[in-house]
């Protein structure tokens, strides 16, 4: 049963579309994978002995710069900024998706299989793919449902009415 702020009317705006909502989960789930994923890539390193201080500050440094931003978006999003739903669209739904994706489709085009891929898989390297199909289908599913017919909507409203929904909780 949906709450009201104390300083909001009984006859509050509409809440945030549970589109909008789940987008935001979405990509909170995909900023945990791709977290999931570095500290898999840099445990990785540290076994096989290629990890230096450098290498592995700088690589941290930068996800981290895009995890923040990602998640500063998302709820900047689920607020009702059209231009945060505009930027995680741009910059992590298309050239996030391609530096997700662009590693085993080159691996791919060299000729080699899925089936070859699996067969030669050691636990890690399974664990590595199955998050980043979940990464991958959090961002897909993530832009997806910022685009719905209710979502245009919501971001279509006058900002007051977006701010004020966005304290109303569900």
């Amino acid at each position: 049963m949906p709450t009201r702020h104390a300083s909001l009317p009984v006859s509050a705006p509409a809440l945030v579309p549970s589109t909008v909502r789940s987008a935001a989960l979405l990509w909170f789930t995909a900023v945990g994978a791709g977290v999931f994923e570095a500290v898999i890539a840099v445990a990785g390193m540290i076994v096989d002995g290629t990890a230096s201080f450098a290498n592995v500050a700088a690589g941290l440094g930068i996800r981290l710069v895009v995890f923040v931003a990602a998640i500063f978006m998302a709820v900047r999003m689920r607020q009702g900024g059209n231009w945060a739903r505009v930027a995680l669209t741009v910059i992590l739904g298309v050239f996030g998706t391609l530096s997700l994706v662009i590693g085993p489709v080159q691996w791919l085009l060299a000729g080699h299989t899925v089936a070859e891929a699996v067969a030669g898989a050691d636990g890690m390297t399974l664990v590595f793919t199955i998050s980043r199909i979940v990464h991958l289908a959090a961002v897909l599913s993530a832009v997806a449902l910022m685009f719905t017919t209710t979502a245009n909507a919501y971001f279509r409203r006058p900002r007051s009415l977006k701010r004020s929904s966005a304290t109303v909780e569900a």
